[in-house]
């Protein structure tokens, strides 16, 4: 089952490669997902551990939250793929259909690798297959985006795996067998050399951090997520970010487990705020709204990084924040998307009253800006009041103070951009693309949406069992 989680949207990959019909290969990719999502859960209800190749790869409690939610989110985005390829006609989709794929592989692949070189490979590999899909549109910027992504991600995936070599000679500087299995080094974490350890964790972050988007390593994110198609946005804001998250707190794992995640937390809580500063910067006055969702993912990596670091309630916030941003950036991403197909630009100098264009859309765009930026009834404000809690529970007063500012200022900067978007009139000189409304661009966003909703006011059991072994896990190592 391990093994098949991973291996079955490869196959499809290949099978995207190999059928000639342009019109039957966007089909592949939905059917891929959903056989994909179809087995998560076979797996999530069978008994007992699910392992392969001696622990290196094991579904684990980390494993049982970021697995699902990768694989839901894809779904809903595969669904979108069909219709969104048949309306870019005149481009080829063999590469982008197998690249979609194989980054849904290597992401399952990352929620399960229990080995940090294994864990590692598999988010070099995910890198390698987005690039495809940043060059989608093929013009220059584009190709400057994806240049840009592979260039700082390339320096961060680089920085981790340093990273991953002097965790493991923290263990041999102590005269312990050296080992990347993380059993392993739970095991070992006591007896771990110290100062070997904080420097492994400080590169670590900075690895990880660079693929998450935090502050101040986020610059490959306004470019990639400015140019790249709407789906593939969302996919990587909610996906490839959840995978960067997850290996983080694989590393924090171990660090809780040698007893020094006081020293990692400090660290977390001072980069959560500053990615949630720069956020607030640079969303006042922002013009292009697909860069607007670049900075608003740069926000909420802070958010997930600033509740693992408070600890106790709010990193049970965190593990929450993680699901409810992921669909949220779903919905944000595509109802961007679908303005930016009706009206063939993506400023505000140009867009404005999408409600009357695209309703669907910027209806959903504009239930999107208020779930993202925390307000109820949705799931991010159920998560974000989860966190502020904790900080309290903490005694953090002036982080929880902090925390509330900027979540202020997001919301007033990334305000004036929505509403620019949505309300008004269009302008009558902008030619007529041709896009409207229909099941096919609208129903995933709404589908995402009605999740968020869902867990804004009830958040299932299962969900909420999964999320708190999680929380557990990372909070003591074991």
């Amino acid at each position: 089952m391990a093994i098949a989680l991973f291996l079955a949207p490869l196959l499809f990959a290949l099978a995207a490669f190999v059928v000639p019909s342009p019109r039957v290969r966007p089909w592949l990719v939905p059917l891929g997902a959903a056989v994909h999502l179809g087995l998560t859960i076979v797996a999530l209800r069978g008994v007992g551990p699910i392992s392969a190749f001696d622990g290196w790869i094991v579904l684990d409690k980390l494993g049982r939250v970021a697995l699902p939610l990768v694989s839901t989110l894809f779904f809903a985005c595969s669904l979108y793929v069909p219709t969104y390829l048949g309306l870019r006609a005149e481009r080829p989709n063999r590469l982008f259909c197998g690249a979609l794929l194989a980054f849904l592989s290597m992401m399952t692949l990352i929620t399960i690798s229990h080995h940090m070189g294994l864990m590692w490979v598999a988010l070099e590999a995910n890198t390698l297959a987005s690039a495809p899909l940043l060059l989608f549109n093929q013009n220059a910027r584009s190709l400057e985006a994806t240049w840009k992504y592979l260039v700082v991600g390339g320096v961060g995936i680089a920085l981790a795996l340093l990273g991953s070599f002097f965790l493991a000679y923290a263990a041999l500087h102590a005269g312990l067998r050296g080992s990347l299995l993380i059993d392993d080094l739970v095991q070992q974490a006591p007896m771990l050399s110290r100062p070997w350890l904080h420097t492994a964790f400080i590169v670590l972050f900075v690895g990880y951090g660079t693929k998450m988007g935090l502050a101040p390593m986020h610059t490959w994110k306004p470019d990639a997520y400015g140019e790249a198609p709407g789906l593939v946005g969302a996919l990587l804001a909610g996906g490839l970010t959840t995978c960067a998250f997850l290996a983080l707190l694989r590393f924090y794992q171990v660090c809780s487990a040698a007893g020094e995640g006081a020293f990692a937390r400090e660290l977390m809580v001072v980069i959560g705020l500053l990615s949630m500063a720069v956020a607030g910067v640079f969303m006042a006055r922002q013009r292009d709204y697909k860069r607007m969702l670049a900075y608003s993912s740069v926000e909420h990596m802070g958010i997930l990084v600033l509740g693992i670091g408070i600890g106790g309630l709010a990193a049970f916030g965190a593990m929450l924040h993680l699901v409810n941003n992921a669909l949220t950036k779903g919905v944000m991403f595509i109802a961007a998307a679908n303005i930016h197909r009706a009206y063939g630009t993506k400023t505000t100098d140009t867009v404005g009253g999408a409600l009357r264009r695209v309703p669907a859309s910027a209806a959903l765009f504009l239930a999107g800006f208020f779930a993202v930026t925390g307000s109820p009834p949705f799931g991010p404000f159920l998560s974000e009041f989860t966190i502020l809690r904790g900080a309290f529970a903490a005694g953090r007063y002036g982080v929880a103070a902090a925390f509330l500012g900027l979540l202020f200022v997001v919301f007033v900067g990334m305000g004036g951009t929505v509403l620019a978007v949505v309300q008004g009139t269009p302008r009558e000189d902008l030619p007529d693309t041709g896009f409207r409304d229909s099941i096919g661009t609208v129903g995933p966003a709404l589908i995402l949406l009605i999740a968020v909703v869902v867990l804004g006011v009830w958040v299932p059991p299962g969900l909420d069992a999964a999320l708190r072994d999680a929380a557990n896990l990372v909070e003591t190592g074991r």
